[in-house]
């Protein structure tokens, strides 16, 4: 195949640089911390998309993933894995492909957070000798997609919902701890995350104070599961992060990971130069990293440069980045027009999803492209 044995540095630019090395570390990690704790890892595969990022987070096992769309989904069933849980609200227009998925898998399940839905599942037959089972998303302070963990009786009623229809199965709680995101430090990351846990076992004592079982709760994000083990956590039954995979520049800022441990970079190019105005052009513009995350990590502008540390990105436009010096003036010297140039990208979910293949390296030699799925 084109370009594999060959150097990173005879792609085409702007490409999308996977570290083996760096994401099967950060896999073998986050298994071995949940196997410390006791508990399952339902691996959040939003992030790559891929069925070799998924092999090697589930540890070749091809069991208990989470997906954020009904195309992941399929794809990973239609490649042999098991356990999925499609981790979106669910309405009733997903329902027909939710019916072949159950119908093809052992172990799907659907995520509701609403009793109208509910009521809907109980209504809709599912395959033969099959029943669905749902997950109750819960919000615990992230102001989005769950119910308010302090709606005790909106949870009850859902869970008896489930647990005494004729067509469902109350599989149990999941709890995203997005608001770690907002932290301002790894000291408020942490109280995020044992906040989360702790309102995530609250309900699951509530719920079998009222005689309902509760098989899984499970609490997730990368943030809050990055850090030294919390032994509470080991009353979970499961954690779901998914941007460990990778990594990403926000991720260090947050203190889940070190620069060396982030995996992707983005290679660019350099294009032009502009003296009069103390910049370079490179050919790494927005439709190639993302626009989120200005000065939100350690230097000024969107993303860390490798080895280059008084580089910032300050702008782009769909195909440009502009780039200028933290400090001082350009050395136009160092970067001369076609030179390149690595970005550790501020979020690598949102950066790789702008790439149709991702090329994988060991010590900067091509060994695989990975190719994600795409569409919803």
């Amino acid at each position: 195949m084109k370009w594999l044995g060959h150097p990173v540095t005879s792609l085409p630019t702007p490409a999308f640089l996977v570290d083996h090395d760096k994401v099967a570390k950060n896999c073998n990690d986050m298994l071995n911390k949940c196997k410390q704790l006791g508990i399952k890892l339902r691996a959040q595969v939003k992030t790559h998309k891929t069925v070799e990022g998924a092999d090697l987070q589930t540890g070749g096992t091809r069991r208990c993933i989470v997906t954020s769309t009904l195309h992941e989904a399929e794809m990973y069933a239609n490649n042999g894995f098991e356990d999925i849980l499609y981790g979106y609200p669910l309405i009733p227009f997903h329902l027909q492909r939710c019916y072949d998925l159950r119908s093809k898998l052992q172990q799907f399940h659907v995520m509701v957070n609403n009793c109208d839905i509910v009521t809907t599942l109980n209504k809709t037959e599912p395959p033969a000798g099959k029943r669905w089972s749902a997950f109750i998303k819960v919000d615990a302070g992230n102001n989005r997609a769950g119910v308010c963990w302090q709606n005790t009786q909106a949870v009850v009623d859902m869970a008896c919902q489930l647990s005494d229809g004729p067509h469902t199965e109350f599989q149990g709680l999941y709890v995203h701890c997005g608001n770690s995101y907002s932290a301002g430090n790894l000291e408020q990351v942490k109280t995020v995350r044992d906040l989360n846990v702790e309102r995530a076992l609250h309900l699951t004592q509530e719920l079998q104070q009222r005689g309902i079982t509760c098989k899984n709760v499970g609490i997730g994000s990368t943030p809050s599961c990055s850090q030294e083990v919390s032994t509470r956590m080991s009353s979970l039954t499961e954690i779901h992060p998914g941007n460990y995979i990778f990594y990403d520049s926000q991720q260090e800022s947050l203190g889940s990971c070190s620069m060396d441990d982030i995996a992707v970079r983005v290679m660019t190019r350099v294009v032009s130069h502009f003296p009069d105005r103390g910049q370079i052009l490179i050919d790494c513009g927005f439709a190639a990293l993302t626009k989120q995350g200005y000065g939100k990590i350690s230097i000024p502008g969107y993303a860390h440069f490798q080895d280059n540390p008084n580089l910032k990105l300050v702008d782009m436009t769909q195909e440009l980045g502009k780039v200028e010096a933290v400090h001082g003036k350009l050395d136009y010297s160092q970067y001369p027009i076609g030179s390149i140039l690595y970005i550790y990208p501020f979020h690598s979910c949102a950066t790789a999803a702008m790439y149709p293949v991702y090329y994988v390296h060991h010590n900067n030699c091509i060994t695989e492209k990975w190719y994600p799925t795409r569409g919803w």
